[in-house]
């Protein structure tokens, strides 16, 4: 019987050097441990003491996050900051990373910083994608909550239109939980936590033109 050839040797796979996937301690790890593990893919997150890999983002994800960073950065007041894909010590064993923050620009700790503390955040973001819908609808909330980030917002992808849904979340500091303030289609406009208007119909529309991209 001849020999049996993998999809995986086909594709030039088995040449590949194997990765050691790194071996959680048994208490899980750490926040800290994100800066110290080697080989972690870009924008790993700890959630619970696990480590969650991003997947490969959708053309919405990229130009949703590309429109929400360009319109806060033109209206952000000159004490704040915009921020992207940068993580969050929350605690000892969790430590995500939302796709857009605004933080108080003494939070900036120069080049060398890798995580912000959450009394540094004044607004996290977070687009939706396939593989994170539990997390960013449930579990990266109620922890952002939890340590008293004051605003939230889940950006959901109209399937209708194709374009940008935001949810808007305010905490209520009593039961440090939030409650939705607003959804938005087309346009955003908030006043929290500065004047904000995005037209969010401009998702496809290339700098300085109208042409979708």
């Amino acid at each position: 019987m001849g020999a049996t050839t993998s999809a995986a040797s086909e594709n030039g796979l088995d040449d590949e050097p194997a990765y050691r996937w790194p071996i959680p301690p048994p208490e899980g790890w750490t926040a800290d441990d994100l800066d110290r593990i080697p080989g972690l893919p870009p924008h790993t997150e700890l959630i619970d003491g696990s480590l969650v890999f991003r997947s490969r983002q959708s053309r919405f994800h990229m130009r949703c996050m590309r429109l929400l960073e360009r319109s806060l950065l033109e209206q952000v007041p000159e004490h704040l900051d915009v921020d992207r894909e940068f993580t969050i010590k929350l605690d000892r064993k969790n430590r995500p990373e939302p796709d857009i923050l605004v933080i108080p620009a003494e939070a900036d700790l120069g080049p060398d910083q890798t995580w912000l503390k959450p009394e540094d955040v004044l607004l996290a973001v977070e687009v939706v994608s396939p593989d994170s819908r539990e997390r960013d609808r449930e579990v990266k909330p109620r922890k952002y909550a939890q340590a008293e980030v004051p605003h939230f917002w889940r950006v959901e992808k109209d399937d209708d239109k194709g374009l940008p849904v935001v949810y808007v979340y305010e905490l209520d500091p009593a039961t440090k939980s939030y409650g939705l303030t607003g959804i938005f289609h087309d346009r955003l406009k908030v006043t929290v936590p500065f004047e904000i208007e995005i037209d969010l119909t401009a998702i496809n529309r290339r700098r300085g033109g109208s042409e979708p991209a």
